[in-house]
């Protein structure tokens, strides 16, 4: 269960940074960028499919 757990967190922060790094090189705003950042991989997916279909 211990190795489950570690691929859960790696995997959430992951996306956390993912989501930021693209909020951030679209809209060049921290605040976009940390609310984009919680919802990680919600905002990953919503991008992908809306500027990349």
């Amino acid at each position: 269960m211990s190795t489950k757990t570690e691929v859960t967190k790696t995997g959430i922060t992951f996306g956390s940074a993912l989501a930021i790094a693209i909020s951030w090189s679209v809209n060049k705003s921290i605040i976009w960028a940390i609310i984009h950042g919680i919802f990680s991989w919600l905002y990953v997916i919503y991008y992908a499919i809306r500027y990349h279909h």
